[in-house]
């Protein structure tokens, strides 16, 4: 991958990062453009969307592509308006998550699993392709998957969740092995993040929650866009097909 940036800034690069209107993908988006990185950043709702560029700064360094993560022409046209807009795409976040069904693994309708995986798990294979055609299969680039801690541990009451997490997981070491050298691939697990998606994991009882924490307290969304930041960037040039777990120390012990 050839830019202007050195390590640590991100100046001359160009990212796309999906469900970034909000929470853990607009902290990231925040991130990449204090660094100097240009976005695209995607959202099922414009409003929302629009206001989120707006935050980051304008039209100059922020594009958004309102869709559905899942939704093929959604993706060809996010794809499409970056370079058309930036003319290149050096960074992925697969960052686009949900979770419609909180209860046991047993008891998720089929409907319900099948769209859990479509959108966290089929939907990023389609944006690494995606990106991999369009720029970085030729140019190189780095992708960073948006997992949990649910992925590598039991997680009672987001069982189904935790199971398209745990594909994220092994789809990213199966990725970084078949996109290398040009394409580095990463993924990073949180625990709870206080987000408005995770609100009904922490709500009411946060200080309860964080004492199990060994840094006592729950995640913000800067605490991930740091390491999403280091992975995509020169710094980690060396590091593919990997897992950082950030979680505030709780998987030493119990909980999520």
């Amino acid at each position: 991958m050839t830019s202007t940036a050195g390590p640590g800034d991100l100046t001359g690069t160009v990212a796309v990062v999906t469900g970034a209107s909000r929470g853990i993908g607009f902290g990231i988006a925040q991130d990449l453009v204090r660094r100097g990185a240009k976005v695209c950043i995607t959202a099922r709702k414009p409003d929302p969307l629009a206001e989120a560029v707006t935050q980051l700064g304008g039209d100059d360094v922020a594009l958004g592509v309102a869709g559905r993560a899942d939704d093929a022409e959604h993706r060809q046209e996010a794809v499409s308006r970056t370079m058309e807009k930036f003319g290149r795409i050096d960074y992925l976040v697969n960052n686009t998550g949900i979770n419609p069904h909180f209860g046991s693994l047993l008891d998720c309708d089929e409907q319900a699993a099948a769209k859990i995986f479509q959108v966290n798990v089929l939907a990023p294979l389609a944006w690494t392709r995606a990106v991999r055609d369009a720029w970085m299969g030729e140019h190189g680039g780095a992708i960073v998957n948006v997992a949990s801690v649910a992925g590598i541990r039991t997680s009672p009451g987001i069982g189904m969740y935790g199971v398209s997490k745990a594909a994220v997981i092994r789809a990213t070491s199966e990725l970084a092995e078949e996109l290398g050298p040009q394409i580095r691939v990463n993924c990073v697990a949180p625990a709870i993040v206080k987000t408005q998606f995770a609100t009904q994991l922490y709500e009411g009882r946060e200080a309860e929650i964080a004492s199990s924490y060994p840094l006592k307290r729950l995640g913000m969304p800067s605490d991930i866009a740091g390491a999403v930041t280091f992975l995509l960037s020169e710094q980690a040039a060396w590091l593919t097909g990997q897992t950082l777990v950030l979680d505030g120390g709780v998987t030493l012990g119990g909980g999520l």
